[in-house]
């Protein structure tokens, strides 16, 4: 296991979609996430979440370190109690014991001590985890202008349709096109507390550059990471302010009287001469 994580970092991740939704509401008949008030497109930090959580099940398939916890059908008391029984628990109320079942959590599921987890539940708790990395919701860089489109299906589900030549008709929503941008801060002393290594941080990068190859489907369309910029402080609380930092990287039309509709369209700049004293900016795509 390489050594636990000792610096405070912050990234910037811009990422994009072609005529697909990259995050519906279900409170909305899953049309894509607006802000109401300026028509700005939104993707839950949860939504990004489950991608790197999709990657690492894909990538780290039978890893001790790189199990789940958070995968679709889990009985997560489930896994809890596996914790117990695997560390020779035999009391439940027990502080100290509860303590070695979140170190056991922590060691064996990545998202738990990277995003951290509520795991109070059921009979075998394990606490609550504060995980090292955190997420912003992303936003798009201009409004959006999500499109619903009428399909219908050729083929029938009974003799009766098929014979009324009635088709079932439905709905789909897209963005045609829109670029977001993703806000995320990591933190060396909450990494600490959960075993957080320089390898883990490494390898959540490497989800983030490659997350969406793996994850095409025809309701998301063409989505794509196009630019990672990550701030590294050289110490563990950090050598200045992030909001000073994520002001650095911006993204502008080349031509702000046309609608976007490709990455072409846009120009991300970084101001590297502004970058305080103690700080590195990383260029990772």
């Amino acid at each position: 296991m390489s050594e636990l994580l000792k610096n405070r970092y912050e990234f910037v991740l811009y990422f994009d979609v072609e005529n697909g939704n990259p995050n519906g509401d279900p409170d909305a008949g899953n049309m894509p996430r607006i802000d109401p008030q300026t028509g700005v497109g939104i993707v839950s930090d949860v939504c990004m979440k489950r991608k790197v959580r999709n990657y690492i099940e894909y990538a780290y398939e039978g890893n001790e370190r790189f199990d789940i916890y958070v995968t679709e059908g889990a009985v997560l008391n489930n896994k809890q109690k596996e914790a117990y029984v695997d560390s020779n628990i035999t009391t439940k109320d027990n502080k100290s014991d509860k303590l070695t079942a979140q170190a056991y959590m922590c060691n064996r599921f990545y998202d738990v001590r990277t995003f951290g987890a509520v795991m109070d539940t059921g009979d075998f708790k394990c606490g609550q985890v504060r995980g090292p990395i955190q997420l912003c919701f992303s936003k798009s860089a201009d409004v959006i202008f999500p499109q619903e489109l009428t399909i219908t299906r050729m083929a029938s589900t009974t003799e009766k349709e098929n014979a009324s030549e009635n088709r079932t008709m439905g709905r789909k929503y897209i963005v045609p096109y829109g670029l977001y941008r993703l806000e995320g801060f990591v933190s060396a002393k909450f990494a600490q507390k959960t075993g957080f290594t320089e390898e883990d941080l490494s390898i959540f990068f490497e989800a983030l550059k490659q997350m969406f190859e793996h994850d095409h489907s025809a309701a998301r369309g063409k989505m794509s990471a196009r630019k990672l910029i990550v701030f590294k402080h050289d110490s563990e609380l950090g050598n200045a302010p992030s909001s000073d930092l994520f002001e650095l990287v911006r993204a502008e039309l080349k031509d702000p009287t046309k609608p976007p509709r490709a990455y072409s369209h846009y120009v991300i700049s970084v101001n590297n001469d502004a970058v305080p004293s103690g700080v590195n900016l990383i260029e990772m795509l």
